[in-house]
């Protein structure tokens, strides 16, 4: 399995594109702005979509997505996009996105019976078996309904695993300790100047990402990879989480757009 990142920040700057990250050529975790960064020719190739929850810089380009491959999917009939989401995700897309005011509603587009877009819930803890992807819906802690998830080839193995938007989260730590672990990407929006601000918004700074990081089992050694830090706090983040990880068990760097996973 291909995991490539095409956006890993916490909001826009040039350069930064807010989160997206494409398994193999086929299927996205979530939509922020680093979808825009895609060719046509690959965003045609796009038949599913896992979104983390429904906050708009995991979700802003799924309605331009889906307008720009429309005219190409109705001509070959490559059938509806199928967008995989926790119910009250698919309820705030449908009341505050798909509603016919902020974007036309591709979901009975162009009919009911044959749509561009439809909508697949899923819970925390199934499994999706996409091609040869297993992606198993992991707990997360935010002010929205969300998930994290863990993708690994359909034989098993070694799992990607993303966070999702999350605050102190221990149902996520006890399932990681369950399973193998490559690579974990998770998320540190916020300086630690600004933990009053992760804690009421249920977002990690990184102090509090330490004490997350307390909570991984001793013989778990995945590559650690911080995700979806603000521009303007990025050089101040990494200072701090340089202060704490003096344990040299963890591997900790920081995610850019453009890096691909082999998985």
């Amino acid at each position: 399995m291909r995991v490539r990142v095409l956006g890993c920040s916490g909001a826009i700057a040039q350069g930064c594109r807010t989160t997206a990250f494409l398994l193999d050529d086929d299927t996205l975790i979530d939509a922020g702005t680093g979808v825009g960064d895609l060719s046509l020719e690959e965003m045609l190739r796009i038949d599913r979509v896992l979104l983390s929850h429904a906050h708009l810089d995991h979700v802003a380009a799924l309605p331009l997505l889906l307008d720009a491959v429309a005219s190409h999917r109705l001509a070959s009939g490559a059938g509806p996009l199928q967008v995989h989401a926790l119910p009250g995700t698919i309820d705030a897309l449908r009341a505050h996105i798909f509603n016919d005011l902020i974007w036309p509603d591709f979901s009975v587009i162009p009919s009911a019976a044959a749509p561009l877009l439809r909508f697949v819930p899923f819970a925390v803890g199934d499994t999706l078996t996409i091609g040869t992807k297993r992606i198993e819906v992991l707990p997360a802690v935010h002010t929205v309904p969300a998930v994290g998830f863990a993708a690994s080839n359909a034989q098993g193995g070694a799992r990607w695993v993303f966070s999702g938007d999350t605050g102190r989260n221990p149902a996520f730590w006890h399932r990681v300790n369950q399973i193998p672990v490559a690579h974990l990407v998770i998320e540190t929006a916020f300086s630690d100047r600004e933990t009053d601000l992760a804690l009421r918004s249920l977002h990690l700074a990184p102090s509090l990402l330490a004490e997350e990081l307390r909570q991984l089992a001793p013989e778990k050694h995945p590559v650690i990879h911080i995700t979806h830090t603000k521009p303007a706090e990025t050089a101040l983040i990494i200072e701090e989480i340089h202060r704490f990880d003096t344990e040299p068990r963890h591997d900790i760097r920081w995610l850019s757009a453009g890096q691909v996973f082999e998985v």
